[in-house]
């Protein structure tokens, strides 16, 4: 039962941002403030979210993205308060989102001079809204390359994950949780709805080495690479000495599944395809933001073949094969795969 002193030992994410201002000598508080506007505009969403079916807002807004993908109105709901609340800040020169072909400029004096660029999928999974499953929204933060007070340009995005000063996802569901990192550990912090914080709940995240759970859209079995389809037979055979047979966990969002993954042990992936053949999801703002959490965590990310952060940019919306979550699980996918060069 919490009582009323239970109150004075809540750490909310503002807090916990500001005194954790000291790992990063060359910010004088901009990423604070940057991280506390992701923060707000999280809750608006949210909100729009739990009301959902109370509202004229779920389902297809009649057009697409740049990806060819249905939009769906909350897609657009959340990515034009998301670019509001990072507009508000004046921390950020620059934004890259799934929904948007081009990056969107701030281009007014104050924005000019930031110092940081923001990528963000702003609504991960939004087709399973319609049927009330959990979805997310994914963002990164890198430091311009571009000179401040100069108008940023694509350069300043295509940066390999490596150079992330931030990333992390707020992931919808039963309750609300901000998960993030500033290369420093992962951290969580779960929405008190009673008083409309993020307050911290999971410090420290780690994820264990080995775990007994993957994630993988088994329907696409056939146009699979021969190594994950190895892979695939490995997680059902029964071996106690292993604990395997794994649990086979598939939501279709790719925030939830990482986040089940990332607490309890798993693998999640998404590999090429015949139809894809170079994966599905997005490099800048789906896979490096994931990637930096799940080594932060002591997990591992690859695109079968080396790590996703280290992987240079060529395309403001580059796809590649994904592979993260528990390091023993991924080692194991990526030696199948070697073993099965381009079969």
């Amino acid at each position: 039962m919490t009582t009323a002193t239970d109150s004075y030992n809540i750490t909310t994410l503002n807090e916990f941002v500001i005194r954790r201002q000291a790992d990063f000598p060359y910010a004088k508080g901009e990423l604070s403030r940057l991280l506390h506007h992701v923060g707000v505009a999280a809750k608006v969403v949210n909100k729009k979210i739990n009301k959902a079916g109370l509202v004229d807002i779920l389902g297809r807004a009649g057009d697409v993205n740049v990806q060819g993908e249905d939009v769906q109105k909350l897609d657009l709901f959340a990515n034009h308060h998301f670019i509001a609340a990072l507009r508000a800040t004046s921390e950020c020169c620059a934004i890259a989102s799934e929904e948007d072909q081009e990056i969107t400029l701030f281009d007014d004096g104050l924005s000019r001079d930031a110092k940081y660029v923001f990528c963000m999928d702003p609504l991960d999974g939004s087709s399973n809204l319609d049927v009330n499953v959990s979805v997310g929204t994914i963002f990164s933060i890198y430091r311009r390359v571009t000179e401040r007070g100069e108008h940023p340009d694509l350069s300043d995005f295509m940066q390999p994950g490596t150079e992330q000063v931030a990333a992390g996802y707020v992931i919808y569901g039963s309750s609300t949780m901000l998960v993030y990192t500033t290369g420093k550990g992962v951290h969580g912090f779960t929405l008190d709805p009673t008083i409309g914080e993020f307050c911290l709940s999971n410090p420290n995240i780690m994820t264990p080495q080995q775990g007994t759970i993957y994630s993988i859209n088994e329907g696409n079995y056939a146009h699979f690479p021969q190594g994950v389809k190895k892979y695939l037979k490995y997680c059902q055979v029964v071996d106690p000495d292993t604990h395997r047979p794994y649990t086979s966990r598939y939501i279709g969002s790719l925030v939830s599944d990482f986040h089940r993954n990332l607490l309890k042990g798993g693998v999640f992936m998404y590999p090429s395809t015949r139809k894809a053949p170079s994966g599905k999801l997005r490099l800048l703002y789906e896979c490096n933001p994931i990637a930096f959490i799940a080594e932060q965590a002591g997990g591992k990310a690859s695109d079968g073949v080396g790590r996703i952060l280290e992987i240079q940019p060529k395309d403001l919306h580059q796809r590649v094969p994904f592979y993260v979550g528990s390091r023993a699980m991924v080692e194991d996918v990526e030696a199948m795969l070697a073993e099965h060069p381009g079969e």
